[in-house]
């Protein structure tokens, strides 16, 4: 079923009154690939009277009065994706489109959402229940954070916000606890996976250096992001604690990931895969074009690139359903009225990590002081790819699914690491499970840009795609790899993009079309890297482009192809008349 978000629901319901009420930025859809739905879900199982309300009016009250006061908490989110990433480009221009809004229109998610949400419902709910953030939004700037948009280090969202508690993280069983705790009038201040405001320290936490001192000082910066980003696993995080003036941010040590039974029992809930018809009605939303016919095999992710922010969120240990409820979710979609016999996407954060991790990390959490696959990967995991392989084979029998696409994304240099089954797990890509065309992210093939964004280097890149076209041909196949780049990471020049258009063009054999400006988001190494205009491992300047048509200006060195008479362009200018570069800058 739908959670209901009218009134009218809940008469059916034979429901007077809600326990809790969900505020999200985005429409809603009701998937395993929400985050609102999949709490929502889980807190009806629960036991729970549960609605929610989507992309509220901020100018009124029609939408936040719509379903009453909730007896126990609001929850609120800004969404699947932060609402400042949403509403605006790398280069801050205001995005025209959002994929989860009816319509595809970009004028509902109002920015800063997760901070707007709770002040609208403090305007019209005096007094009201607790109010609790959570979603990605809230997760990331949970902690004193660089924000790209003001150009500035900002508060814990808990500060700007005025809530009362912060879930991080995945949430599933934080949010049930937290519920059972305000359900019977018991204090959380010792619930795993929260934040949350105190006027007094809290012995035996690790402190943080101060909100003031992370704003004056980019050394004291960094160091607390490197004592943050170090305290994120469930078995070995320390609770950490930041000085604002008089009063402390808090934050507990992250609550125990669902084992594989416990997250095969989320995604077996009951989820309609579609827009509930209350905001349908007002248009459809492209997301559920990728997500409907998508099925999510793993949560995390231990590539532990520093432009991504999914070590912090999900963790960076990797947890994977079984092969049954993988398999039972295939045939449920199978049996959806509108399905066409395709599964669009088979994968989580990275696609071929499902079905191993390392065992020492299972047993004592995370290392801190080295990475699973950067600057090589660790002899401690053992890549094996065979239960992903078996897994892809026997969705293939299901009666009803035509193909089964591996469509968001792997890492090469993880597959090639695989001696015993990098060959076979590379057929049945080739064979059964490429749509044409493969995706995978180098992000760059310069050594030094390389080892700022804590990639893989070219060597890896040419034996995959040698190995893939290899298996193409040898299969009768026209298909080809697909690359992400990125352009003005922090470390990269004009002429690193140059290096880059070369390799792409000599080696590669393409003219890149996939290219993005970086965008410094909340809590990843690269927008400390950004802000700071240091290496954090080293303390070493940086190069840094912070100019904004210089930064475009590098991804157009790649992008643009030669005009008539054999000229670059620039937005259609000739690049030769664009200002030079910018020296090499550093503080």
């Amino acid at each position: 079923m739908f959670i209901p978000t009218t009134k009218q629901e809940l008469k059916q319901l034979g429901w007077d009154q809600l326990d809790i009420i969900l505020v999200t930025g985005d429409s809603y859809i009701d998937s395993p690939y929400i985050g609102v739905a999949v709490i929502g879900k889980v807190l009806i199982r629960a036991g729970y009277r549960v609605g929610i309300i989507a992309q509220p009016d901020i100018h009124s009250d029609k939408d936040i009065t719509r379903l009453g006061e909730p007896g126990l908490f609001w929850g609120i989110t800004a969404g699947s994706i932060d609402s400042m990433v949403a509403n605006y480009t790398a280069t801050k221009t205001p995005r025209k489109s959002d994929d989860y809004t009816p319509g595809g229109i970009n004028n509902r998610r109002p920015n800063r959402a997760t901070i707007v949400y709770t002040n609208l419902i403090r305007r019209y709910f005096k007094n009201t229940a607790p109010i609790v953030l959570g979603g990605i939004e809230a997760s990331l700037r949970r902690v004193a954070h660089y924000d790209f948009w003001s150009d500035r280090i900002r508060a814990s969202i808990l500060f700007d916000s005025k809530a009362d508690v912060l879930v991080y993280g995945m949430g599933e069983s934080t949010i049930i606890e937290l519920a059972g705790r305000i359900q019977n009038q018991l204090g959380y201040e010792d619930l795993p996976g929260i934040c949350y405001i105190s006027k007094e320290s809290k012995a035996g936490y690790l402190e943080l250096p101060s909100f003031s001192s992370v704003v004056e000082d980019k050394k004291a910066f960094i160091e607390m992001f490197h004592l943050f980003y170090q305290n994120n696993d469930p078995l070995n995080a320390q609770g950490l604690m930041q000085k604002y003036d008089a009063r402390f941010l808090i934050q507990n040590p992250p609550s125990p990931y669902l084992n594989q039974q416990e997250l095969d029992e989320v995604y077996a809930l009951d989820y309609e895969r579609c827009q509930h018809p209350y905001y349908e009605r007002q248009g459809t939303v492209k997301a559920l074009e990728t997500i409907k016919a998508s099925i999510a095999t793993h949560r995390g992710c231990y590539g532990e690139c520093n432009f991504c922010s999914i070590a912090v969120h999900e963790g960076r240990t990797v947890r994977w359903r079984s092969q049954n409820s993988i398999l039972k979710e295939a045939e449920k979609i199978s049996t959806l009225p509108d399905f066409k016999g395709y599964i669009h996407d088979l994968s989580g954060p990275t696609a071929n990590m499902y079905g191993f991790e390392c065992k020492k990390k299972l047993e004592k959490g995370s290392c801190k002081d080295k990475r699973c696959l950067y600057p090589e990967i660790c002899t401690a995991l053992k890549p094996d790819h065979s239960q992903q392989i078996e897994l892809l084979r026997k969705l293939r029998k299901i009666k009803g699914i035509k193909k089964v696409f591996v469509a968001s994304g792997l890492r090469y240099d993880l597959l090639l690491a695989d001696k015993k089954h990098q060959q076979e797990y590379i057929t049945e890509l080739v064979q059964h499970h490429t749509s044409g065309q493969l995706k995978i992210a180098p992000e760059h093939t310069q050594d030094k840009v390389l080892n700022f964004m804590g990639k893989p280097g070219q060597k890896s890149l040419l034996e995959f795609k040698n190995r893939f076209d290899q298996e193409s041909r040898k299969a009768h196949k026209d298909q080809f790899l697909t690359y992400y780049l990125i352009a003005a990471h922090p470390g990269c020049t004009e002429a690193d993009m140059r290096e880059l258009k070369k390799f792409t063009s000599n080696e590669l054999n393409i003219h890149p079309e996939q290219v993005q400006i970086f965008t410094p988001t909340p809590s990843t190494y690269a927008s400390l890297m950004y802000y700071t205009e240091m290496d954090p491992f080293s303390m070493q300047p940086i190069f840094v482009e912070k100019d904004p048509n210089r930064r475009k200006r590098q991804k157009f060195i790649i992008t643009d192809k030669p005009n008539s008479r054999g000229k670059k362009q620039y937005h259609g200018k000739d690049l030769k008349k664009r200002p030079a570069a910018s020296k090499r800058r550093t503080k």
